[in-house]
């Protein structure tokens, strides 16, 4: 069956990559095929980069299958990314990947978009490639926003920083992560808040080290407030960084559960305290500032 394609990392599908995936959906819709979407894992940047850096994703696979397929796409194929097919030219990827497998009716990409051999394979040339093979070819615009545009780097910048709430501007939806609550060290405990350390599921970018205020959600449960901090624990030497959520109002028994967080807002950096009391003190100021701002219409609750 012939299909609508959109072509892409699709890394965060932010507000960006919903233009280009509604544009497909429509066209697909239009021609009565099916809408499928082409992505590449690892990511490009981590293959092509010469010094080989891990580029942790904003979505891993299996969240961005679900929300594209929340979108209307039909099917996601990840195609893994090596420096083999960075090297074909752009007739031999289209051919190869898209022709003899997809019989695409038309193709959409995002403004800018190149694949092959040394990015040469841009949307003038893809257009040349597609006559001769029988698709179309639409170049959806960049979203801008703030004077800038909507971008995946953008995006993990903000995070890099903790700007938690800008970046959900730019994904259209707040910036989660989901993992195992596994048994600590019960710190938080001694101290009059509880924690529950988060394994995660998958390998993703974790914000900056810091206190933010969250919404958490147990598995099968609503979502309720939540403090959470990312860092090292300095205050009492700690080496490794750890996830750590305080749900407000909640006490139980929570290792073994799946735990879902989204974030809301960044409060402050993480920091080291010359005593127990002093840090018990900015935590009872943390959980003050979680309230209100979680009380607040902008961060109200997920549905």
């Amino acid at each position: 069956m012939s299909c609508a394609l959109a072509v892409g990392v699709f890394d965060g599908v932010h507000l960006g990559h919903v233009r280009i995936l509604e544009r497909t959906v429509a066209r697909a819709r239009a021609h009565a095929a099916r809408c499928v979407a082409l992505s590449f894992d690892p990511h490009p940047d981590l293959v092509l980069s010469p010094r080989f850096e891990a580029v942790p994703p904003l979505t891993p696979v299996p969240e961005k299958r679900e929300r594209l397929m929340a979108l209307g796409v039909d099917e996601l194929e990840i195609l893994p990314f090596t420096r083999e097919l960075a090297s074909l030219s752009p007739e031999e990827f289209v051919e190869r990947y898209l022709v003899e497998r997809r019989r695409p009716v038309v193709l959409v990409v995002g403004e800018g978009f190149a694949l092959g051999r040394g990015r040469s394979g841009n949307v003038t040339r893809l257009k040349q490639i597609g006559a001769a093979h029988g698709f179309s070819v639409e170049e959806v615009p960049l979203l801008q926003m703030d004077g800038a545009p909507v971008s995946s780097t953008r995006i993990r910048g903000l995070l890099a920083q903790g700007r938690v709430a800008e970046a959900a501007r730019l994904l259209g939806r707040r910036y989660c992560l989901s993992g195992t609550v596994v048994r600590g060290d019960a710190i938080g405990r001694t101290l009059g808040y509880p924690t529950a350390n988060l394994r995660l599921h998958e390998d993703k970018l974790v914000p900056a080290d810091g206190i933010y205020a969250v919404w958490a959600r147990i598995e099968g449960e609503e979502w309720r407030p939540a403090a959470m901090s990312v860092g090292v624990r300095p205050t009492f030497g700690g080496q490794v960084r750890t996830i750590e959520v305080h749900l407000l109002d909640w006490s139980g028994e929570l290792a073994g559960l799946s735990l879902a967080v989204e974030f809301a807002d960044w409060l402050r950096p993480e920091l080291k305290f010359e005593s127990r009391e002093s840090l018990i003190a900015a935590m009872d100021r943390d959980v003050s500032e979680v309230r209100r701002r979680l009380a607040l219409g902008s961060e109200a609750s997920p549905r």
